[in-house]
């Protein structure tokens, strides 16, 4: 037993010194899925291929949202995206106390009058 005190007298402390010395992240670490929402389609690929049901994606309403205590981080989402919109951040998700507060939702902004809409012709009335 002494031998192991002496070990860790000279060693030091086994774990992080946390916040003093900030955690590296791996390049593998899988911590979080994110969403690039402006380029997202709606197609609602991911959902059907997530395993634990924990995305779903409203077409009509432009709506996707993953429920962050379901998901299992497995990247299939991540692979199976047509325009590479989704991504695996390496920073965990914030602990929640409720389990609504897991639910994270984005919806696309409105696009402004003009780039997705054709000008519109026809009779307006005017003389």
């Amino acid at each position: 037993m002494t031998k192991i005190v002496g070990w860790n007298l000279v060693k030091g402390p086994a774990t992080l010194m946390y916040p003093q010395r900030e955690r590296i992240f791996t390049p593998i670490t899988r911590g979080r899925i994110e969403n690039a929402i402006e380029r997202c389609i709606f197609c609602g690929l991911c959902g059907r291929r997530c395993p634990t049901f924990a995305i779903a994606v409203a077409k009509e309403n432009k709506e996707w949202q993953i429920d962050r205590l379901r998901c299992c981080v497995c990247n299939l989402c991540v692979e199976i995206c047509p325009t590479k919109c989704l991504s695996t951040n390496q920073q965990y998700p914030a602990p929640v106390s409720a389990r609504e507060l897991a639910i994270h939702r984005e919806n696309q902004p409105p696009s402004p009058a003009g780039k997705d809409e054709a000008p519109r012709q026809g009779n307006r009335g005017d003389a």
